[in-house]
């Protein structure tokens, strides 16, 4: 029997609901004109944005499983090696909690500090310092700060969104779960005239061998993804000698191979360790002289995701008015696995190829099968056809994030009820104002910003200034719509001085 509240084959089937057939299957309507949908992040740039610009607590909501916006970065950043008190992979004027960029981390660091040597790292960056970037506690400080300014927790509602589906009339129903306990029926639907979608990357992509590997014998604790719990592979090379298979090439590749080599150099330890590159980057690579990037010793350096002209220069602009083919192309070209060049890292790297304990190899991966001793064994095969095998304890895998926007309930749903098309990088295709295409209703518009809109018109989106950007445009379009005010010159000044003085909005 069908509990109360609950979907329905017919609400399943249909695209399009209208507020009886919601009503006659015992699902409660609660009315709110704008709900944001995932929680992180994206959703708190968006709604920070929107306060700045005059938009009411009681007008929105976000709808998340999540306690805090920065709670999945921080499990990200933590198991990926990256905790609170490393330097994470971002600009100092790259602020999450001011939309004005201004002071920058690097200024707040430094005066929080009494440290004038970070501002003369700023100063010299890159030439005779690395660039800086602030530390991961820093950005979830000062975002816990703009989250009690903003008034962001009531407008926090908790619950798992199973679906948007467009209204009958204009606007949107955003399916949800409660929490258990907390509401008579199963579900709860939200309607509303405009809904936003920042829900991050659908979950962990794992190498296709690797995850054969692991579900034929049942292994999850030798070979393990970056991105989830694996401590546990640290802590047993302290106790005894081993070998790590590490594979990838990216910035989370580099934070793993450095926390081996920092436990190796602290601990006196023995570990060795075998990087495998699926590409191997010699030396600096691009297609012309004027956009290319720096290279050697297996991997593609950048100081951050992008170069700096994706956020608001010269490569932003081509891709806001390229064709999708020729935006292909620009991704193609300025994208890819790449890493900071750090000095110590770099140091580190060198001493483990002399030493003989550090093994980069160029090479694709057959298979991976258990040796009799209990091991692990990796077939490889080289470029020039040549193979080997490589014996390990543990096997990091550190290829990244899984971006197929079906293994997402929200997307596909979206996909395949909501109007909504793929564009040319298999992510959702939005307007200038990320409007999604093709999921409108009526008077009401479905946005998204983040990793599912990367893609468009717009290369960094999924990062901190990419969401910034992401929020303005789609505050500006709201702005155009009546949801909320302007961001003129006198209000932003003014409402700099209430941010810089800790004033609530």
């Amino acid at each position: 029997m069908r509990p109360p509240g609950d979907l329905t084959p017919c609400l399943l089937g249909a695209s399009v609901w209208d507020d009886d057939r919601v009503r006659d299957a015992g699902i409660p309507i609660y009315d709110m004109p704008l709900v944001s949908v995932g929680g992180g992040l994206g959703s708190f740039t968006l709604l920070d944005v929107l306060r700045i610009q005059g938009a009411a607590t009681a007008s929105m909501r976000v709808v998340s499983s999540r306690d805090a916006p920065w709670q999945s970065w921080e499990y990200l950043t933590r198991v990926s090696q990256l905790p609170a008190g490393e330097r994470i992979r971002s600009d100092a004027g790259a602020r999450p909690d001011n939309i004005w960029g201004f002071p920058s981390y690097a200024v707040h660091e430094a005066w929080r500090d009494r440290s004038p040597r970070l501002l003369w790292q700023v100063l010299t960056e890159p030439i005779l310092s690395d660039f800086f970037s602030p530390r991961a506690q820093t950005v979830f400080d000062t975002v816990r700060r703009e989250a009690d300014r903003i008034s962001y927790w009531e407008m926090l509602v908790k619950g798992q969104v199973r679906m948007v589906r467009r209204r009958a009339g204009g606007g949107y129903f955003t399916v949800l779960n409660p929490p258990p306990g907390t509401a008579p029926t199963r579900r709860v639907a939200i309607r509303s005239k405009y809904v936003h979608l920042a829900v991050g990357y659908p979950g962990l992509k794992f190498l296709q061998d690797l995850q054969e590997f692991r579900e034929t014998h049942n292994d999850y604790h030798r070979v393990v993804n970056a991105y989830e719990p694996h401590e546990h592979v640290y802590e047993t090379l302290k106790s005894r000698p081993g070998v790590v298979v590490v594979r990838g090439a990216g910035i989370v590749a580099s934070r793993v191979l450095q926390r081996l080599m920092d436990d190796r150099e602290r601990h006196g330890l023995q570990t060795r360790i075998v990087h495998v590159f699926r590409t191997y980057v010699t030396g600096a690579h691009g297609p012309h002289p004027w956009m290319r990037r720096k290279g050697g010793d297996g991997w593609a350096y950048q100081a951050f995701t992008l170069p700096k002209s994706a956020f608001g220069g010269q490569l932003k602009a081509q891709f806001r008015k390229a064709s999708p083919e020729r935006r292909a192309a620009l991704s193609k070209a300025v994208g890819g696995t790449t890493t900071p060049k750090l000095r110590r890292w770099q140091e580190q790297m060198r001493l483990g190829r002399s030493g003989g304990w550090y093994v980069p190899v160029q090479a694709v991966v057959d298979r991976v099968e258990p040796s009799p001793d209990g091991r692990l064994v990796s077939h490889v095969r080289g470029d020039d056809g040549g193979r080997a095998r490589h014996v390990s304890d543990f096997i990091v895998d550190c290829t990244g994030l899984e971006a197929d926007m079906p293994e997402h309930r929200v997307l596909a749903d979206l996909l395949q009820h909501g109007g909504a098309r793929r564009n040319g990088a298999g992510r959702l295709a939005v307007a200038p104002s990320f409007a999604v295409l093709g999921a409108e209703s009526g008077d009401g518009v479905l946005y998204a910003s983040g990793a599912a809109a990367a893609g468009n018109h717009f290369p960094a989106v999924d990062s901190f200034l990419g969401m910034q950007t992401a929020a303005l445009d789609i505050a500006a379009d709201l702005a155009r719509r009546g949801f909320c005010r302007r961001l003129g010159p006198a209000r932003s000044v003014r409402q700099w001085t209430r941010w810089a003085t800790g004033r609530p909005v």
